[in-house]
């Protein structure tokens, strides 16, 4: 189930708050429970089955890091940041990381690397032996996501930045919520601790939660979809011309941006509805001027993590100069490989990565004009496309025959010119007009909402009737970061 879908919208989520503020209490968290189990299991009951053994696993960890039942649920307090771990502790701790990588890399990596290993057998000539079968593993929604939050449970209890629980239902509903369920963004478990005993209702936090939800709908149908058209009618073209392919790639910035942070921004506003605040996911992030800052501002909340559960842990910059390097250049590799089980993904990483440690290298400090402000944004706004360019694309040599036809360098298909025609419509231009236009000047929903007079609820609710009448006349409707 899809946000952006009339099943969602009229009548999923009207029964849930209806259900959910009929309740009191803790029966809200089972309730909430049961309404995401539900919401994660409509297209596929058996991955709700998933879902609950990850949930599992990192409770029972938790458990043991508090010491239960030996220790009370009144005496739970938060551990010293440098106080000793038993070792039952750091078992603990190492059975949830290794539990919830070992179920990502299955369900993600499997296919990859059974791929890959017999691809290896073959170019050395080793017999059929030494071939592995494939086992069609179909991935999990959002397990990308899940996995990673559980993981920041048992972390976070370990490390003492957050106190544990004993309540299954607590800590099930914390994991399975379902407006950041499948897409994130990644909330940790220390943000939202003191949210599961004790949150505030009040009309104001609704009425916000509304605001978001509708922008961030208005993103994904209005400006999300008709920007992936062009995207997909670009990429999908063996030979382009080479303003075609510009033209796709900047859709395809776009339609990815505009795509995720609507999703986000729909998930922070269903937070909002319920009493929950989720962490900004996305601060104008084409408008940085440097790729240290585009990470600052894309998909805050995985950036974030992997600074805080993965860079720092391997020594940050605090080891020396080749260290710094390394350990940015691994964060980013992995980065990438989060993102898919594919080569493809892995270079948009490493393309990260290696900008970012010849930013470090170089040293970075502010814009002194607005010519030199311009450059440092055109420098980074075009190494992020050349990256998303191999994000998009379905192998390695698509990648590069699309990098030729922005250069030029590929030959162009007869058909190319019907391409074109059908690429730049009125309305194609006239959304891509408007899309490049807000990525510009628009300010980022989280300050826009936060104060709400009678001109911004009359946008609201006129953006609210076009993205329903256009998702009432859209067959195209993709949900990028749901393969993730």
């Amino acid at each position: 189930m899809v946000f952006s879908s009339h099943l969602f919208l009229f009548w999923f989520l009207p029964l849930a708050l209806c259900l959910y503020y009929a309740v009191h209490g803790k029966a809200r968290h089972a309730l909430l429970t049961l309404v995401s189990y539900l919401f994660y299991g409509w297209t596929n009951p058996l991955f709700v089955v998933l879902l609950f053994i990850s949930t599992l696993i990192d409770y029972c960890c938790g458990l043991i890091l508090i010491g239960y039942p030996k220790v009370k649920k009144k005496d739970i307090k938060i551990f010293p940041r440098d106080g000793d771990r038993t070792t039952k502790q750091k078992w603990a701790v190492a059975v949830s990381v290794i539990s919830n990588l070992s179920l990502l890399g299955f369900f993600k990596y499997g296919n990859f690397g059974i791929e890959n290993w017999n691809l290896l057998a073959e170019s050395l000539s080793l017999t059929d032996s030494w071939l592995l079968p494939s086992l069609h593993i179909v991935l999990p929604l959002g397990i990308s996501f899940y996995t990673f939050q559980s993981m920041s449970y048992a972390i976070d209890v370990y490390r003492g930045d957050a106190k544990g629980i004993t309540s299954f239902i607590d800590f099930s509903c914390y994991v399975s919520m379902y407006p950041q369920l499948v897409a994130g963004p990644i909330v940790r478990f220390q943000e939202v601790a003191d949210q599961l005993v004790f949150r505030t209702y009040t009309w104001e936090k609704f009425a916000r939660g509304i605001a978001f939800f509708v922008l961030g709908m208005g993103q994904k149908i209005l400006l999300a979809n008709p920007c992936g058209k062009l995207a997909d009618l670009a990429f999908d073209t063996p030979a382009r011309m080479t303003m075609d392919a510009w033209i796709g790639v900047v859709s395809y910035s776009f339609q990815i941006f505009f795509d995720f942070a609507g999703y986000s921004n729909m998930a922070i506003g269903l937070g909002l509805m319920l009493g929950f605040i989720f962490p900004k996911n996305f601060d104008c992030p084409y408008r940085s001027v440097s790729i240290t800052e585009f990470w600052r501002r894309w998909h805050i909340s995985l950036s974030t993590w992997l600074r805080d559960y993965l860079y720092i842990p391997l020594g940050g910059n605090r080891k020396g100069t080749a260290r710094t390097y390394i350990n940015l250049f691994l964060v980013m590799f992995l980065g990438g490989l989060w993102h898919g089980a594919a080569w493809t993904f892995v270079i948009w990483g490493t393309i990260h990565g290696i900008v970012l440690a010849i930013e470090r290298c170089t040293g970075l400090r502010k814009p002194e004009d607005v010519v030199e402000k311009g450059m440092r944004w055109a420098y980074t706004y075009l190494i992020v496309l050349f990256a998303w360019v191999f994000f998009r694309s379905s192998s390695l040599p698509d990648a590069l025959n699309y990098l030729g036809s922005m250069f030029d360098i590929t030959a162009t298909s007869t058909n190319a010119p019907l391409i074109a025609g059908v690429m730049y419509t009125p309305y194609h231009i006239i959304c891509l007009s408007l899309t490049a236009l807000i990525v510009v000047v628009a300010p980022p929903a989280w300050t826009w909402t936060r104060t709400i007079g009678t001109g911004k609820w009359v946008l609201i609710a006129l953006v609210f009737v076009v993205a329903v009448a256009a998702l009432t006349t859209q067959s195209y409707n993709p949900f990028i970061y749901f393969i993730f």
